[in-house]
């Protein structure tokens, strides 16, 4: 019979644990993390069942719809096709698994055998291809353990930090195209990132990430030429189980980049399926120049501010340079609508992202950031449920995408749904390890759910990745403005203090700065007064909805509700700009 893997949230122990005594006694081999041993690693215990489960059973209920546990365990089903999911209390899935069916668990009490049961075992049957008859397993062998990887970011041996985009780019690709084969788990791209510049022994990062093999590897790019080394280790005994340099034309590029997957997989011995190969083969772009100004713009994107204008307005500039040398390369258009999206969005400028939008889904209607813009482009004009209905369909096609889970949590906290964006704020904040803005709007979703230990710990996340970022530019007056609040909410009022004086002498114009200065003044600060006397020139200048929409929704303002003075800045900008709704 099958090996299952039991997802649900920690309040729901009590209903977990009967199931998977019944799911037992039909004869499968249940885990669930009450199994975990003392002393062991919980994180790396719990991926290594997850992906040795043939099915993964989702119990879904108002609180695992809060654990982001169960959104990490539930979307590596999904997206390996093991999902089983199944309902206690009748709540509806999240955002990107209401396309499965779910076994109806609602009318059992936890007591006896649930009046489904058979449907749930006649799914787990379905999902692993065996029988759903009730019949105890026989005993077997322990099935060994697949191959993964952790790809380390390429080192550059350009001599020329500047060329450090092309490097990293190169790494992402590889990374991507693994993770195409079925047959293989690769570590994120975020997570592999968090050892660049770092020297490790290859055996600790095998140890640390949990996988069998590591991938390590050199750039150097001069003029028109381009040297890539690559050597493929075992994590286990540090041996080189493969290795090459290529030696090329920078117009190869795309070739070395499949001959260095493919000879990784035929290295490591993984089934490549056709479909596999074709993906892995497929490319957005034939253009060498369009593809290093793509990664260059990426670079720019992964790497800065998202408050930061020049920063958005130069990702615009090299994006509009990339797809004048290919008119069709989907991923640079994207890119394009996703700044200019920020600078309409955010900073109140008079941009379209629609264009580019349109011109990105036109060449390729699975671009999940695009449709993440596409939405708040009907959110803007009012569509509330088509624009739901476009961030559904990037949470599907994209779910580890770190700009669908910012963009799905912040469309739900717009429209109040504070509970269902936490998730997606933590799924965001977990991908990528330098991201101290969903981290600090943890910290306000926290407060308003009452949940002050996860509070105090996405405070001090805000502040810890904030001090690095400040560290990088001392002038980022918009990590400042965040780290404040979470500063508050540690009790470090004075300090919080100091950073707001700090940001706005460095940047009074930026208005997201300003916004995320009224609500550390609003909430911990207690200090009205001066939370209106910031926010002022916001509301007198921005030509953004969103802006608007936000602080309807934002609870952080909530203690300037009643204040005459607020109540007149929004009225009197929403009718500046024209909203009705």
């Amino acid at each position: 019979m099958a090996k299952v893997f039991l997802s649900y949230a920690r309040e729901d122990v009590e209903t977990a644990k009967p199931l998977a005594e019944c799911i037992g006694r039909a004869g499968h081999q249940v885990w669930w993390d009450r199994q975990i041993q003392g002393g062991s690693r919980f994180a790396s215990e719990i991926d290594r069942e997850l992906k040795d489960a043939e099915a993964v059973v989702v119990l879904w209920t108002k609180a695992a719809l809060d654990s982001a546990w169960v959104q990490d365990e539930a979307a590596e089903g999904r997206d390996t096709g093991r999902l089983v999911p199944a309902s206690l209390d009748g709540s509806r899935p999240p955002l990107g698994f209401r396309q499965f069916h779910t076994v109806d668990l609602t009318k059992w009490n936890g007591g006896g055998e649930p009046e489904n049961l058979q449907n749930l075992l006649s799914a787990i049957a379905k999902t692993t291809g065996g029988s759903s008859a009730s019949k105890p397993a026989p005993k077997e062998q322990e099935a060994p353990r697949g191959a993964s990887i952790c790809v380390l970011p390429f080192v550059n041996m350009s001599g020329d930090p500047e060329q450090e985009y092309f490097s990293d780019g190169i790494t992402e690709d590889i990374i991507t195209d693994l993770s195409k084969v079925s047959a293989l788990f690769v570590v994120a791209r975020n997570t592999a990132f968090t050892f660049k510049g770092k020297v490790m022994d290859v055996k600790e990062v095998g140890q640390a990430m949990d996988v069998t093999h590591v991938l390590e590897g050199s750039v150097r790019k001069a003029g028109d030429r381009v040297r890539i080394t690559a050597q493929l280790i075992d994590a286990a005994t540090g041996g080189h189980v493969w290795a090459d340099r290529y030696d090329r034309d920078l117009t190869d590029i795309f070739a070395i980049q499949d001959e260095i997957s493919k000879a990784i997989v035929g290295a490591l011995r993984v089934k490549l399926l056709p479909a596999e190969k074709k993906a892995i083969e497929t490319r957005g772009t034939s253009s060498v120049e369009a593809y290093n100004l793509y990664l260059m713009a990426r670079q720019q994107w992964t790497e800065g501010s998202l408050g930061d204008i020049r920063r958005q307005e130069t990702i615009v500039r090299i994006c509009n340079q990339a797809v004048s040398f290919d008119p069709d390369y989907a991923q640079a258009w994207a890119l394009m609508a996703l700044a200019q999206s920020q600078l309409r969005f955010w900073h109140g400028m008079d941009v379209d992202p629609k264009p580019a939008t349109e011109r990105a889904l036109a060449i390729n209607p699975n671009l999940a950031e695009a449709h993440c813009v596409k939405a708040h482009l009907f959110e803007e004009q009012g569509e509330k449920a088509e624009a739901m209905a476009e961030i559904e369909t990037a949470v599907r096609l994209d779910p580890e995408s770190w700009e669908v889970n910012r963009e799905a949590a912040r469309l739900l906290f717009r429209q109040g749904r504070i509970g269902d964006a936490i998730p997606y704020f933590e799924k965001a904040a977990k991908l990528v390890e330098s991201d101290w803005n969903n981290a600090a709007m943890l910290v306000t979703c926290y407060r308003e759910t009452g949940d002050l230990e996860q509070r105090r710990r996405a405070a001090q996340l805000t502040v810890e990745r904030a001090e690095k970022a400040i560290a990088r530019d001392p002038s980022n007056a918009t990590v400042l403005a965040s780290a404040s609040s979470a500063l508050g909410a540690l009790g470090e009022k004075q300090k919080a203090k100091d950073w707001i004086e700090r940001a706005l002498l460095l940047d009074p114009g930026n208005n997201v700065m300003r916004y995320n200065l009224a609500c550390a003044l609003a909430t911990d600060l207690n200090d009205s007064d001066r939370a209106i006397e910031v926010l002022e020139p916001l509301f007198r200048t921005t030509t953004g909805v969103t802006h608007v929409r936000h602080a309807e929704a934002d609870p952080d303002l909530d203690p300037l509700r009643d204040d005459p003075r607020f109540k007149q800045m929004i009225d009197q900008v929403r009718e500046r700009l024209g909203m009705s709704d």
